[in-house]
């Protein structure tokens, strides 16, 4: 296909986008859309006339995720910010083909939905939509194995034997880093806190990617950290922006030990471990010990200090399975799907794949 392939892998909560034989998306935002108030039409709950990406400071309150759990909510939202990608891909080349990764919730009517706004609407001259588990695979150079893919809305797993999936296999959780967000937005602001207040946001936004980990041991991180006096762990303490001192709770810097203990956030399970052994146990015995050896973590939940070390740790434990297993992650594994379709796009493998403009307009004529 054209080497100047544009790829989009539209996240629940983050876009990353860029142009193919790139090893990272060179736009990578939020997945954020605000309605601007607006003359024809000011007020907040209402004010659907003029979109705009990300958080406006002056109306916090008209910002949404256009896309939630992996579902397409505001499709006027979604297009918007694909319009925006576009426009900066296709300044200096008009004929651009798009690769578009898809969620594991996608269905058939949001898939028709896609072709149509590229196609009809951005005036693309050819799509391929790919799935997000299987162009992750492809960016660790692998044709079989397992991956794990645990995201801001979901948390995923499929396995797939020399290139094929395995789709008894696909279990997907809607769970993922926005319930963590959601967990600590209550533990740190109790009954005061607001999910369009930008202080509240940027609290818990550092929180989580400063000062959160995955313990090896629950337990004893819990006793250890009650056992500690109060002020003696710098870590244990977040400066707010106008310098008071919070000291976090141990709960609140354990919070991402829901993805392997939810019971204990009263979330309801599996946790990420119980799910991926009857992913596992959905395919043939056989395959079991090739599939264990090539398990894929990815997603940026993957990204929180000790997640994929224990993640190992309880794949290899007697009591999840009977296989050994061996963990495979890349540095940027919160970029997999994109690196991946990043790679596909030139494999001429792919080619009767992809759908053109002529073949889409064909297909509507039918």
């Amino acid at each position: 296909m054209d080497a100047k392939t544009i790829i989009i892998d539209h996240g629940s909560g983050y876009l990353k986008a860029g142009l193919s034989g790139y090893n990272t998306p060179q736009m990578v935002f939020p997945s954020i859309v605000n309605y601007i108030p607006c003359r024809e039409n000011p007020g907040p709950s209402y004010a659907r006339r003029r979109v705009d990406l990300g958080i406006d400071f002056n109306h916090p309150d008209t910002y949404s995720y256009p896309i939630e759990r992996g579902r397409v909510l505001n499709w006027e939202g979604v297009e918007y910010i694909w319009s925006i990608i576009l426009e900066k891909f296709r300044q200096d080349q008009k004929d651009c083909s798009v690769m578009m990764t898809e969620s594991p919730q996608m269905e058939s009517s949001d898939r028709q939905k896609t072709l149509e706004i590229l196609f009809e609407v951005l005036d693309v001259s050819s799509v391929l939509l790919a799935d997000q588990l299987e162009m992750s695979l492809y960016a660790s150079g692998l044709l079989t194995g397992v991956v794990i893919d645990s995201g801001y809305g979901l948390t995923s797993m499929k396995s797939f034997h020399l290139g094929s999936p395995l789709p008894s296999s696909c279990k997907t959780l809607e769970f993922g880093g926005q319930d963590l967000t959601a967990y600590l937005f209550k533990n740190l602001f109790k009954e005061d806190c607001d999910r369009h207040n930008v202080f509240q946001l940027e609290t818990v936004a550092t929180v989580q990617m400063s000062k959160c980990y995955v313990p090896q041991n629950f337990v004893e991180a819990l006793e250890f950290y009650q056992t500690l006096p109060t002020g003696s762990d710098a870590n244990n303490v977040y400066h707010l922006p106008d310098g008071t001192p919070v000291e976090l709770t141990p709960m609140q810097r354990l919070a991402p030990e829901m993805f392997f203990r939810p019971q204990v956030f009263d979330l309801p399970g599996p946790s990420i471990s119980q799910a991926f052994v009857e992913s596992l146990a959905s395919c043939d015995a056989a395959m079991h010990p090739v599939l264990m050896s090539h398990v894929m973590a990815c997603g940026g939940n993957t990204l929180y200090p000790g997640f994929t070390k224990r993640l190992y740790r309880e794949l290899s434990d007697d009591h999840f399975t009977t296989t050994k297993s061996t963990m495979w992650m890349g540095p940027n594994r919160n970029f997999s799907v994109w690196l991946g379709a990043s790679m596909v796009a030139h494999l001429s493998t792919y080619k009767s794949k992809w759908m053109t403009r002529e073949e889409y307009d064909e297909s509507m004529r039918m």
